[in-house]
């Protein structure tokens, strides 16, 4: 599994007009389930992000998670994580889960995310979305479950 987590001020999802999903301050995260992904790959990577001291505290330092900061995490599936460029102009999806396989494993890893934070949403899966966000920092964070950083 990639995900792009970027910590917000706030962020939303509208599908067709209409506002599928928002938070305040907190992260928006982009999630890629590529094949191969398992549960384990959902629930580390879950509490990975949920975890992670992006947030600052009084004296200015990142030292802070979403959990600490009471914020919400909104997330995306986004197929085209797994894009591979390599080769020509036209990214290739073959590393990309099939949709019912990833769809399964994005509603697990949200349930893995709402066990820990208490805010949560998401967008549609499939859908085309429209997501706003302000980013704060701004603070982008690249994770793989298959190669870590």
């Amino acid at each position: 599994m990639r995900a792009v987590v970027q910590r917000v001020r706030n962020a939303s999802i509208s599908v067709d007009g209409t506002t599928v999903g928002a938070i305040g301050a907190g992260l928006l995260v982009y999630l890629g389930v590529g094949k191969g992904d398992g549960e384990a790959d959902a629930k580390w990577l879950a509490e990975k992000i949920c975890g992670l001291r992006i947030f600052e505290d009084s004296g200015g330092k990142m030292n802070l998670s979403v959990v600490d900061t009471g914020g919400g995490v909104l997330s995306v599936s986004q197929f085209t994580l797994l894009a591979d460029t390599r080769k020509g102009k036209r990214p290739s999806y073959n590393d990309a889960a099939e949709p019912a396989v990833a769809e399964a494993l994005y509603e697990r890893f949200k349930e893995f995310v709402a066990a820990i934070v208490p805010t949560t949403a998401s967008g549609v899966f499939g859908a085309s979305m429209e997501v706003a966000y302000t980013n704060m920092g701004p603070v982008t964070i690249l994770l793989d479950t298959k190669q870590p950083f």
